[in-house]
C-alpha cells in the first residue's frame, strides 16, 4: 500500500491522515505536540496509526514552528545589513501610533537589535539605475565583524533593491562565501515591493527563524528516510498552497500560518462540491480557534501579515490567507485578574501539562474541564478512549474559581462553567465579525464550516451569537486541517509594484507585466513539482487618484479598461459603501498566483459513510436555555447513514471530536456524511 500522508501540528496536539489512493483506505490520529522535538511527535502518529514511512509516497507537512518561534521570540541571533543611512528603518516603522489612546503604548521592539543593524555604502534610484556602487571591500570587513559577533544569520535589504536587485543579491553571494554555516536571506528573493519599512522587517523575520526552519526540515527529512520514507515531502505554505522543500528554506516566512491553513482548503473544496457560495471556515483547536471566510469556493490571500497583530507586532510581506486567530481553544484558561473578573485565554495549557482533566498535573480550569463539568464531553471515550478524563479534578479546578465569585453550591459550579464557555464565544464570534462584518459582510449569509477538536462543541452557541442559520461539521473534523492538506495545490506568490493611473495607455504594460510573471512562476513550478499544466489568477493593488491606502482587485479576465475599473469599483463599494467613477483610479502594485494541479483523493471517497443505524445512548448535559441538565441523545457517528436526521439535544461522538445539537435544533447527515445543523429548527 502507498499512502499519501497529511501531518499538522498544532499548539495541543499533532494530528495524522494517510489516504490509500488504490484501496481508499483512511487510517487519522492525534499524539500530544512534543515540543522538546517536533518530529517525536509525527513519528508516534505513524506508529498509532499503524504506517511506517516507507509507506508514505507524499507527505504534506504544516507546522505552527514559525509563528511560535516570532511569539516566543525564539529566533536566531540575526544581523541586518542595509544601505548606509538606512540602519533605523525596522526602528522607525512606520512611525504611526495604531492605539492613540494607549498612553504607555509601546511596539514590540525589532526581531534584530541595533547592535546588529550594520551599514555599506550602496544605492539605487528608484528606476533601478545605479547612484552609488556597492562598496565590496566594506562588505568583506563587515563579514569578519559578523564572524566575531557569532550571528547566525543574515539578513541583506538595500533601498530601492525592488527596482533593481543587483546589490542586494551579489552581497548575499558575498556573504555566503565568507560566513560558511550562516544562514543569508535578501529582501528581494521574498518580495519586490517598494514598502521599504515592510521589504526590510520581512527580510528581517526570514533570517530571524531561517536557521531553526532549516534545521528542523533537514531532521525531519532525515529521520524519515532513516525509517524508509523515498517519497516527497511538501509544506503547507501560508498562502494555502504546497511548497517545496527548497523554497521552504529560502524563505521560511511563508509558512508563518501554516498549521491553520489545511483547513481553510478543505472548507473551500467542501462547500464547492456541497453547493454552498459563502463559509465560515472556523477551527477550534486545543490552543486557538481560527476562522477565514470562502467565497464561491476561493479564500481571500492578504498580501501582508502582522505577527503579534498591528497594533503591536511586525509585518512581512507574503500572502497568508485573511485568518483571524484568537486565544481561545479548549486548553484556553480560565482564571481571574486583580478585581475578580473572569477572563479565558489567551493562555494556554496547551499538550504538556495540558487541562486539569487530562490527568498530566494541569491546575487551572480551561474551557475543556467547563464542557467535561457540564456533561458535554464522554469521560470514558475521549479520544477514542485513548485519553480518560479526570471528572473531580475538573470539577475541583472549577469549584476554586467560583468561590472568590460568589458562587457556591452545585448550581455555582454549573453557573461558573457555563460562564467560562459564554466568554470564550464571544471571543470566537469576535473574531468571525472581523473577517466578514469588517469587511462589508454580513456572517447570516454565511454557512458555519465548524471543524477542529472543539469546533463542533461550540458551533451552534456561536452560530446562534451570529444568528447563522445552518452550521456544517465536515467528517473527521478533529483532522480536518491535515484532510485539507491532502487537497492542497502547489502554489506560487509573485509581486511586483506597478505605480501609475489607470489608463488605456497603461493596458499593455500591465499585460507584459503579468507575463512576466507567469512565465517566472510557471518555470519555478515545472523546476519543483514537474508541473505540466499550470492555472493563473491575476489581482491589482488600486485605490482612487490621492488616497493612501489600496484594496485588493481580482483582474483575471479583464483585458480591457473597463472590466478592470468596474471590479475596483465593485469592490471599493462593498468594502466602504460607496465608490466615485469620477475620480481616476491608481494601481499600485501587481500580484500573481500560480496553481498547479496535484492529484488529490475524491470527496466522496475520502471518508466512509456509517456502516448502519444503532440505537443512541441517553446522557444527562447541561443547556443554559434549559435551566439545567437534560437528557440528550448520544449518537456514535460511524453507526449514522446519509439522511438520517433527527432532534435535539443530541450529542454526537468520534474520534478527535464531539459534536452538540442545541435542544431546539435539528441535525442531518448529508451527502458527503457531513453533518447539517439547523439552528433552533421547529
Amino acid at each position: 500500500m502507498s499512502y499519501a500522508v497529511a501531518v499538522d501540528i498544532g499548539g495541543t496536539f499533532t494530528d495524522l491522515v494517510g489516504y490509500d489512493r488504490e484501496t481508499r483506505k483512511v487510517v487519522l490520529t492525534k499524539s500530544a505536540t512534543t515540543y522538546e522535538n517536533f518530529v517525536d511527535g509525527i513519528l508516534d502518529c505513524f506508529t498509532k496509526a499503524g504506517l511506517t514511512p516507507a509507506q508514505a509516497q507524499f507527505l504534506n507537512h504544516g507546522t505552527t514552528l514559525v509563528i511560535n518561534a516570532f511569539i516566543q521570540r525564539r529566533g536566531a541571533k540575526a544581523a541586518l545589513v542595509t544601505t548606509e543611512g538606512f540602519r533605523d528603518v525596522l526602528e522607525i516603522a512606520r512611525a504611526n501610533r495604531p492605539d492613540p489612546f494607549d498612553l504607555h503604548y509601546q511596539r514590540d521592539p525589532p526581531l534584530i537589535p541595533r547592535s546588529l543593524r550594520f551599514e555599506v555604502p550602496e544605492r539605487m534610484d528608484t528606476f533601478g539605475k545605479v547612484i552609488t556602487p556597492l562598496d565590496m571591500a566594506a562588505l568583506d570587513r563587515l563579514a569578519e565583524t559578523l564572524r566575531a559577533q557569532k550571528v547566525e544569520a543574515v539578513a541583506v535589504f538595500f533601498m530601492n533593491s525592488f527596482a533593481n536587485p543587483e546589490h542586494e543579491e551579489k552581497a548575499a553571494r558575498r556573504l555566503s562565501e565568507r560566513l560558511p554555516g550562516v544562514y543569508v536571506t535578501c529582501s528581494t528573493d521574498l518580495t519586490r515591493e517598494w514598502y521599504e519599512y515592510e521589504r526590510s522587517s520581512t527580510a528581517a523575520a526570514n533570517a530571524y527563524v531561517g536557521p531553526q526552519v532549516n534545521t528542523y526540515i533537514r531532521r525531519l527529512e532525515d529521520d524519515m528516510k532513516t525509517r524508509g520514507f523515498a517519497g516527497s515531502l511538501f509544506m503547507m505554505g501560508s498562502n494555502g498552497g504546497l511548497l517545496s522543500v527548497e523554497r521552504t528554506c529560502r524563505q521560511p516566512v511563508s509558512l508563518v500560518e501554516s498549521g491553520p491553513i489545511g483547513g481553510c482548503i478543505g472548507a473551500g473544496a467542501y462547500a464547492e462540491q456541497l453547493g454552498f457560495k459563502n463559509v465560515v471556515a472556523f477551527d477550534m483547536g486545543g490552543t486557538t480557534a481560527k476562522c477565514a471566510l470562502v467565497e464561491d469556493g476561493r479564500f481571500n490571500v492578504e498580501t501582508i501579515y502582522y505577527a503579534g497583530g498591528y497594533v503591536h507586532g511586525f509585518p512581512i510581506k507574503s500572502p497568508v490567507i485573511d485568518i483571524v486567530e484568537v486565544g481561545s481553544g479548549g486548553g484556553s484558561v480560565a482564571w481571574l485578574d486583580s478585581q475578580n473578573r473572569l477572563h479565558v485565554g489567551p493562555r494556554s495549557a496547551g499538550s504538556t501539562p495540558g487541562p486539569v482533566c487530562y490527568g498530566r498535573g494541569g491546575t487551572e480550569a480551561t474551557v475543556t474541564d467547563a464542557n467535561l463539568v457540564l456533561g458535554r464531553l464522554n469521560a470514558d471515550r475521549f479520544l477514542g478512549g485513548e485519553l480518560k478524563l479526570d471528572v473531580e479534578g475538573a470539577r475541583r479546578a472549577i469549584g476554586e474559581l467560583a468561590a472568590p465569585l460568589g458562587y457556591t453550591g452545585e448550581d455555582g459550579l454549573l453557573r461558573l462553567a457555563d460562564g467560562i464557555l459564554s466568554l470564550a464565544t464571544v471571543t470566537m464570534a469576535g473574531a468571525i465579525r472581523q473577517v466578514s462584518v469588517e469587511h462589508g459582510l454580513d456572517p447570516r449569509d454565511f454557512v458555519l464550516f465548524s471543524y477542529g477538536g472543539g469546533g463542533p462543541l461550540h458551533g451552534a452557541a456561536l452560530a446562534r451569537e451570529l444568528s447563522i442559520p445552518t452550521i456544517v461539521i465536515p467528517p473527521a473534523p478533529g483532522n480536518f486541517s491535515a484532510i485539507g492538506m491532502l487537497l492542497a495545490d502547489a502554489r506560487i506568490d509573485l509581486s511586483k509594484t506597478f505605480t501609475g493611473i489607470l489608463t488605456e495607455d497603461a493596458m499593455g504594460a500591465i499585460q507584459d507585466a503579468f507575463g512576466a510573471m507567469e512565465a517566472e512562476a510557471a518555470a519555478s513550478l515545472r523546476k519543483e513539482f514537474g508541473a505540466r499544466e499550470v492555472v493563473f489568477e491575476r489581482h491589482a493593488e488600486m485605490r482612487y487618484l490621492g488616497q493612501r491606502h489600496n484594496i485588493k482587485v481580482p483582474v483575471g479576465g479583464a483585458g480591457n479598461l473597463g472590466a478592470i475599473r468596474q471590479a475596483f469599483e465593485r469592490d471599493y463599494k462593498r468594502r466602504y459603501g460607496h465608490s466615485d467613477s469620477s475620480n481616476p483610479a491608481e494601481l499600485q502594485a501587481l500580484h500573481l498566483s500560480a496553481f498547479a494541479r496535484q492529484q488529490r483523493p475524491d470527496l466522496s471517497s475520502l471518508l466512509t459513510a456509517g456502516a448502519g443505524r444503532s440505537e443512541p445512548t441517553s446522557r444527562r448535559i447541561y443547556f443554559k436555555e434549559k435551566n439545567g441538565f437534560v437528557d440528550a441523545a448520544v449518537y456514535q457517528r460511524s453507526a449514522l447513514t446519509t439522511g438520517f436526521s433527527a432532534q435535539g439535544p443530541a450529542v454526537i461522538e468520534e474520534y478527535g471530536s464531539t459534536t452538540l445539537v442545541g435542544p431546539s435544533d435539528r441535525f442531518e447527515v448529508g451527502p458527503l456524511h457531513e453533518i447539517r445543523i439547523h439552528c433552533d429548527a421547529k
